[in-house]
């Protein structure tokens, strides 16, 4: 019913992924692997959507506080997580980035503390340094399949009195970890204990596999909290921009819209991408749900051809998001060695875990949001490099 397997080319189309690939890796004949969006199309109902408003004609300032928008957020969390959703507390924004900035600023001094679990994504470092606060980094442990919070070094750093946030990634990324509802419940009684509010990215909220469920911060909050999220990843729409949340008390989220319309000088959201997110949550089941079906078979066939040419990773899937956070700690590779050859001798690029911070060393992050034949051609340079630098470390 829907094609995920035929490439489209995105070459010449201002693509970070593809046309930009040496802004980072510094080559341009390179088969990209890296950002997390994907190489699909978004969902015909979205694009039906949005030709039907570009048909109208007038692109002129807009507004999401509407029932439209509104009534499609909890159709949305009722229908995919079985969670209602109090619309009275949302707020919009550009990007989930973005709308986390202005709440470290809102909720914090410069050198106060934020803590994060890590290995994190790079944009929460450069987030929280970038508005002169601290990194209190909380480190994951890697348990079979699974990665561990150690709840009682969480409350430690979590009670330093300059400890003001807990920047939570839900599903976490690069890991791709599923927070389990008794693990969530557990983290809001350590905040509430601590006053220590929570900010919870929840943009991979779509991509959970297997028997994992998502569960929205708002279903176990207790402190003051706001969840953040949108449609981009899920639907591959982070073009269009836009991003929305809930803040959970009134003044804060007062001091939020004043802030972003008075400071920042943002009143007007993008029209497309209010008219995507209502197309997608209201009509996008059908195409999220083939989606996930093709995106976890790419994953079992990055596992299948890991574990063939090296048994001894004996790697499996994440329990969430298209990326493949590999770890290669069983080979002894030097990281930078094997980023040389894979850039030089493969042409490939996957991002290296030391992106993500000190515990994402010996590890990988390859984006399988494409079709299968990248995937595969991915794969065969991927091999074929750790096997090169296997045989001549």
């Amino acid at each position: 019913m829907f094609d995920f397997s035929t490439p489209v080319d995105r070459h010449g189309t201002w693509c970070t992924q593809w046309d930009y690939i040496a802004d980072r890796f510094g080559s341009a004949d390179l088969l990209p692997f890296t950002i997390s969006d994907m190489d699909f199309a978004t969902a015909p109902c979205i694009l039906d959507a949005l030709q039907q408003r570009l048909q109208h004609g007038v692109l002129g300032y807009s507004r999401w506080q509407h029932e439209d928008f509104l009534g499609a957020l909890r159709h949305w969390y009722l229908q995919r997580f079985n969670a209602p959703i109090d619309t009275s507390m949302a707020v919009y924004g550009p990007s989930v980035i973005y709308m986390v900035a202005q709440l470290i600023r809102l909720w914090s001094a410069p050198g106060e503390f934020v803590v994060t679990h890590t290995p994190a994504y790079d944009a929460f470092y450069k987030v929280i340094l970038g508005n002169q606060r601290q990194v209190l980094p909380c480190p994951l442990q890697k348990v079979d399949n699974d990665w561990l919070c150690d709840m009682a070094h969480l409350e430690a750093l979590l009670a330093r009195p300059q400890t003001k946030i807990l920047l939570l990634c839900s599903p976490q990324n690069p890991t791709g970890k599923v927070w389990s509802q008794q693990e969530l419940e557990q983290m809001a009684e350590l905040c509430e204990r601590h006053d220590v509010k929570v900010i919870s990215d929840e943009i991979h909220m779509d991509m959970t596999w297997g028997a994992q469920r998502h569960t929205p911060w708002s279903q176990v909050a207790r402190s003051p909290w706001a969840l953040l999220t949108s449609g981009s990843k899920t639907f591959n729409i982070p073009a269009l921009t836009g991003a929305y949340g809930f803040i959970s008390d009134d003044s804060s989220r007062e001091s939020y819209t004043l802030a972003l319309k008075n400071r920042d000088g943002l009143s007007s959201p993008a029209v497309l991408a209010v008219a995507a997110h209502i197309a997608a949550y209201r009509h996008g089941e059908p195409w999220l749900d083939a989606l996930r079906g093709y995106l976890q078979a790419n994953l079992a066939y990055v596992a299948e051809r890991l574990n063939l040419a090296f048994p001894q990773l004996n790697w499996q899937p994440p329990q969430a998001t298209y990326l493949a956070w590999i770890d290669l700690r069983p080979l002894g590779i030097d990281d930078r060695q094997l980023q040389q050859v894979l850039i030089e001798r493969e042409k490939v690029a996957i991002m290296p875990g030391f992106t993500y911070g000190e515990e994402g060393r010996g590890f990988l992050r390859l984006n399988v949001g494409c079709p299968r034949s990248k995937v595969e051609a991915g794969m065969d340079k991927l091999i074929a490099g750790l096997k090169f630098v296997l045989e001549n470390q």
